[in-house]
């Protein structure tokens, strides 16, 4: 037990979960925890230009690290600006840790200068959402938080501390390692649902594996492999989730859902069991519906969260369990019941679905109009980036291309908006990555409208020397509500079309690095140039403004076919 003063508590609770990197604005409510970290350089506070950027960034870090991250900012509009980056943690399960410095206890509930019911506004979008009302309870409540951060099904939370709580206050804490306060072995799983599961597996003539975001939260990629390898079990990824599992294995077919492989979802509607492992089957990946996952198909889903088991689809077989744990104890049982490989037939069918898929991506190098389609720019893309490249996409209409279109082989390399959708997202959250993994190149991938939201964090990127890359795909349009409107509305557009500057030239008024490229032959060499040149970059290129992904489908799509 030691004292220290309630800025120091603070700080000090953080350094024990690892985390090295605070995200904020300045704000006069919290200057008693940032203070410490004048004296303290073991943890950096990263000052963004707007919150909303703060929490994507630490959503990044917490996604690429596997380790919590924090934002620090200030109360009122300091707080609601992270809301919509925290719900991108909550989506994607990330450890984020929201701070927000308050307005002083005796002002609450007098509609005080910046004063908000921050608490009932973010419990939504997070695991906890709680205030601190004593300088003593500091310490109970941050352990409280980065238990729930990190245990079961890991995700964001916030912390409201009022300033009176922080101000010349002193805390008495212990700074136990996180064993002591929370679990750090997720249990094991039911020996019972084990058997069933290996039951339903072994009467399967076409068994696939549909592996989601709690395979890479636990780890578990190599296992996903190995399962594979032994009972020549294929394997296809939820949507955004492609890097659960090396795109090199000879039986992996490719994404699944809203802009995934077509031949993925051909697997999908052919196979007769299911092995869902560590995805919940949300909305982009299944639509909640039959087009992919077929109603005879029998379904083992495993998920460390019982919330979503048996939730969409009923299941033949439902597992509560780490994904790590699971997969390891059914690949041992399998083995004890002596599970023969999947058939010859069915994973010739799997062999050629993934061929088929190479050949079709392959065919987008002939496309060589200009301005250049989405599909060419990604298939120049493919060849240049280095197998550790952590790429990070945007929603919208050109980003979208690349769920089915980019190639990847280690965990925690894509990084996604996943159901939230949320504009905006990259290329903060490319920083974030840049920071958990120094050493590995970091893309971002926009559209023009998206990357124009968080533009600014560009000078934040520049003065903290955080070296990510961001490629703008411009075609002055806002893609996925310009295709809705060209598909269901006879080309009726409003409020579609936008205008931009030259980004290549915004980024170097911002002392980052500007290229503009033109010519497919051109994208290979400037993206290593890019990746390599030692500063924050931006690479603008003008695609097509008519080449659109066919939008989801619709209600009045449904409506016109009926």
């Amino acid at each position: 037990m030691r004292d220290m003063t309630a800025g120091q508590a603070v700080i000090e609770l953080l350094k024990v979960e690892q985390v090295r990197h605070v995200f904020g604005i300045v704000g006069s409510t919290f200057l008693d925890v940032l203070d410490v970290l004048y004296d303290d350089k073991s943890v950096e506070y990263i000052n963004v230009r707007h919150e909303q950027g703060a929490a994507f960034m630490a959503d990044g870090l917490a996604r690429v690290s596997g380790l919590p991250a924090a934002c620090l900012v200030t109360a009122g509009p300091g707080a609601t600006n992270l809301i919509t980056g925290i719900a991108a943690a909550y989506v994607a399960h990330s450890p984020v840790v929201a701070i927000a410095g308050g307005p002083p206890s005796g002002h609450y509930n007098k509609d005080a200068f910046q004063e908000l019911d921050l608490v009932g506004m973010l419990e939504p979008v997070t695991k906890l959402s709680i205030r601190i009302d004593s300088p003593r309870r500091i310490p109970e409540i941050f352990r409280l938080a980065l238990r729930t951060a990190m245990t079961g099904r890991r995700g964001p939370v916030f912390i409201d501390i009022p300033r009176d709580v922080l101000n010349d206050q002193v805390v008495t804490a212990e700074l136990g390692e996180p064993a002591s306060y929370r679990p750090l072995h997720p249990p094991p799983p039911s020996a019972e649902a084990i058997a069933e599961a290996v039951s339903v597996l072994r009467d399967a003539r076409r068994p696939l594996m549909l592996v989601g975001g709690g395979v890479t939260w636990a780890g578990a990629s190599d296992l996903v492999r190995q399962l594979s390898v032994d009972f020549g079990l294929p394997t296809i990824t939820a949507y955004g989730r492609n890097d659960a599992v090396d795109n090199d294995d000879p039986l992996y077919v490719g994404p699944l859902g809203r802009a995934g492989s077509p031949e993925a979802a051909a697997a999908c509607r052919r196979a007769d069991v299911l092995l869902v492992v560590g995805s919940r089957l949300g909305n982009f990946t299944t639509f909640y519906d039959d087009r992919y996952i077929q109603p005879a198909t029998r379904i083992i889903q495993i998920d460390i969260d019982s919330r979503d088991l048996g939730r969409t689809y009923p299941v033949a077989v439902a597992m509560q369990a780490d994904a790590g744990g699971a997969l390891a104890a059914l690949r041992a049982a399998l083995g004890r019941a002596g599970m023969a490989r999947t058939g010859e037939q069915w994973r010739t069918e799997v062999v050629e679905l993934r061929a088929k898929r190479q050949a079709r991506l392959a065919a987008d190098r002939s496309l060589a109009s200009l301005p250049l389609k989405p599909q060419r720019v990604y298939a120049e893309l493919r060849p240049a980036l280095p197998p550790d490249t952590i790429v990070t996409l945007d929603a919208g209409a050109a980003p979208a291309y690349g769920y089915d279109r980019l190639h990847f082989s280690r965990p925690r390399t894509l990084l996604t908006p996943l159901d939230l959708g949320s504009l905006g997202f990259a290329f903060p959250e490319a920083l974030g990555a840049k920071l958990a993994r120094p050493d590995a190149p970091v893309l971002a991938i926009h559209g023009d409208g998206g990357f124009l939201m968080n533009v600014q964090e560009l000078e934040t990127a520049v003065r903290h020397g955080i070296n990510a890359v961001t490629l703008v795909m411009n075609n002055n349009a806002w893609g996925s509500e310009k295709a809705y409107q060209k598909h269901f509305y006879e080309e009726r557009y409003v409020g579609a079309d936008i205008g931009n500057p030259r980004f290549d030239r915004l980024a170097e008024l911002f002392g980052a690095h500007g290229y503009y490229v033109e010519h497919p032959d051109q994208i290979g060499d400037v993206v290593r140039a890019a990746l390599g040149g030692g500063k924050p970059a931006v690479i603008e290129i003008p695609i097509d403004p008519n080449e659109f992904p066919a939008p989801a489908t619709s209600a009045r799509r449904r409506t016109k076919e009926a």
